[in-house]
């Protein structure tokens, strides 16, 4: 395989996973599609270099969110000074009212807290790979996790479920633990209690159906 061809398998598999991730973050799908493709670009210009990386999805990764970071930070300011709605750019179409809630209740999250939890409930990073991420510690990251959690569940009328703890952790997608908003490891599916019951997370039913509508809606650009 060559390494063109190395590289587009890579696009391919990378693009929309991350576009969701972004669209969550900004709201504007339009806005995650373009930070996404440029840190992609970025990429392919270091190619020979990046595909000898041991994780090459996660140097992406770090230059997207940067991008996307630093254009919220400018459509604030520019917001504050231009009169609209703030809604330009294109949306998916038609979206779901659950859809809608959930873009809409991240939107009331400071910055920092929802970067933390879509990392968390789209990118099934741990704690410590957002503490990493985000350049702060752990514990930060664990009290960004916490209130965003906090106010997610407020606004989307969500609530806990009790069931019996399991033995172990069950592993996340990428095949690994991923740190809870306490101490324990846990998947982030579930809460642990300390009283021989875990809590169901319905936030993650949430964040999982948000990714499966988005996905098919998302075309992945040619580069």
């Amino acid at each position: 395989m060559t390494r063109a061809k190395d590289f587009e398998g890579f696009y391919a598999e990378n693009f929309r996973v991350l576009t969701i991730q972004l669209y969550a973050y900004c709201g504007n799908l339009t806005d995650a599609q373009d930070v996404v493709q440029e840190a992609c670009l970025r990429a392919l210009a270091r190619w020979p270099q990046l595909s000898g990386y041991e994780d090459p999805a996660g140097w992406v990764r770090r230059v997207a969110w940067n991008l996307a970071t630093s254009q919220w930070r400018q459509a604030r300011r520019i917001s504050a000074w231009t009169p609209g709605d703030g809604q330009a750019g294109q949306r998916v179409e038609e979206p779901t009212p659950d859809r809608v809630d959930l873009v809409s209740a991240l939107a009331k999250l400071p910055a920092p807290q929802r970067r933390a939890v879509v990392m968390h409930y789209l990118g099934d990073l741990s704690v410590s790979e957002i503490a990493e991420l985000s350049e702060v510690p752990a514990g930060t990251v664990k009290s960004w996790m916490a209130r965003a959690r906090s106010v997610l569940s407020e606004q989307l009328s969500v609530t806990d479920t009790a069931a019996p703890a399991a033995p172990r952790a069950k592993p996340s997608r990428r095949g690994r633990d991923v740190e809870g908003f306490t101490p324990e490891i846990e998947p982030r599916s579930l809460l642990p209690t300390g009283l021989g019951v875990s809590v169901t997370d319905p936030l993650a039913g949430l964040f999982d159906a948000f990714a499966a509508e988005v996905s098919p809606q998302i075309t992945v650009p040619t580069i």
